[in-house]
């Protein structure tokens, strides 16, 4: 292997890697395309958060999906590894999913 060959890297890529890396690319600075990345944030922020419509889709990439989880009540002498228990009530809550696509995921299995 030639000292010249970039080797991969073990670890994933920092924030400011991600900007980097984007910059070169798409040869615009590095304060622009941290604009765009801190925007995209925003935006999936605001698609899942409470008045959003509860999904965001980057097309290719992923879906990032809310759900919500209804509570639990609690349960009386519920045997949990061979003891018995009672079990607390748990409340409803929102929970986030990021889910591959087909692209991303074809890409992953062909590499």
């Amino acid at each position: 292997m030639a000292s010249s060959e970039k080797k991969p890297s073990p670890k994933s890529l920092s924030k400011s890697q991600i900007i980097l890396e984007l910059a070169e690319t798409t040869s615009l600075s590095k304060k622009d395309v941290g604009t765009v990345v801190d925007a995209l944030g925003e935006l999936i922020k605001k698609s899942v958060g409470k008045k959003g419509t509860g999904a965001f889709i980057l097309p290719g990439l992923f879906k990032v999906v809310k759900r919500r989880i209804p509570a639990k009540p609690a349960q009386k002498g519920v045997k949990v590894l061979g003891v018995i228990r009672d079990l607390p009530a748990k409340p409803a809550r929102n929970d986030v999913k990021i889910r591959p696509l087909k692209a991303l995921k074809d890409s992953a299995l062909n590499s």
